[in-house]
């Protein structure tokens, strides 16, 4: 059982081996009509696909609501949801083998594991609970003029057929007022680079001009403001001291491989011995692009998280 968020809460538990995943959703205000179709869509986005960079397991992502929604209006109590696995198979090949750069290492030396299907909650498949949640921020600031969108910047080439390969996603907050974060270490940028690192394989974030701002001098990179305080430009990327100025917020995550490629692979097992982790179909080639309701998600739970506060 896992939780994010302070006064927008999101708590899920369950797994990618089990029956189901499940949630619990704190702080979302009475009142709140949700539109099922965009909650259904949204899980859609992040559902596996035919494409050829998609596993081949196929779910549905078909949510129940079981508490907290009333003829689709929120009631102000706890919203407590499930997701079914209805396409589970376990690989007995590679239980016991440690999948490089993969939870498989540390879950051992943190809490024991030497099972592979016991790391289930490292699995991408829990972020099916954060597209509920995020749906339904999404909803709240919709009412709010908020939008949150984000596009593929770019997908690395594979040098083989069956290998995984990462990704650069770009994501953009647009409508948020000025005033949102806290000053020192509860900062609406640190709060967002949290979320965004909290993603299954996100290695790196940056947000405004990020890492280019190394190379340039202040005179190049102020944000002049004009005397009704507009901005002529936006290279703090909407965030200024910790708190967002109004400006348009973007940011960008880079996604390591999928550690699980198509082909056999040399390993070790559990007890140190060399061993081959056989290739699988059942995994994604690359979170992109699957994964961008996820961030937007994640962007919708920070600002939501925020604005209640």
């Amino acid at each position: 059982m896992d939780t994010f968020g302070r006064y927008y809460r999101l708590t899920d538990w369950g797994d990618t081996h089990g029956e189901a995943l499940e949630g619990l959703i704190e702080g979302c205000p009475a009142g709140l009509r949700v539109d099922m179709d965009f909650v259904t869509a949204e899980l859609n986005r992040r559902a596996p696909s035919r494409a050829e960079l998609s596993t081949k397991r196929q779910e549905s992502d078909h949510v129940e609501f079981l508490s907290g929604i009333s003829d689709s209006v929120t009631t102000g109590e706890p919203i407590r949801f499930r997701v079914p696995n209805v396409d589970v198979k376990v690989s007995e090949a590679n239980r016991h083998v440690i999948k490089p750069s993969h939870a498989s290492y540390t879950y051992m030396r943190k809490y024991g594991i030497t099972d592979n299907e016991l790391c289930g909650r490292a699995s991408a498949r829990q972020t099916v609970c954060r597209v509920v949640a995020g749906a339904i921020a999404k909803l709240w600031l919709k009412d709010r003029g908020v939008r949150i969108t984000s596009k593929v910047l770019g997908i690395a080439q594979p040098a083989r057929e069956g290998d995984s390969v990462g990704a650069l996603v770009e994501g953009r907050i647009q409508g948020l007022p000025a005033g949102l974060g806290e000053p020192v270490y509860d900062k609406f940028s640190a709060r967002l680079a949290y979320a965004m690192l909290s993603i299954n394989a996100a290695k790196g974030f940056e947000y405004g001009l990020g890492f280019k701002a190394a190379e340039m001098s202040g005179s190049e990179y102020h944000d002049i403001q004009n005397p009704d305080f507009s901005f002529r430009t936006n290279h703090d990327g909407g965030i200024q001291g910790g708190i967002t100025n109004g400006e348009d917020i973007y940011f960008r995550v880079a996604f390591k491989p999928i550690p699980s490629v198509r082909y056999d692979r040399e390993t070790i097992d559990f007890e140190g011995n060399p061993v081959m982790m056989k290739g699988s179909d059942r995994n994604d080639l690359c979170v992109a692009p699957r994964v961008l309701p996820v961030v937007e998600a994640m962007a919708a739970m920070v600002v939501m998280d925020f604005w209640v506060m």
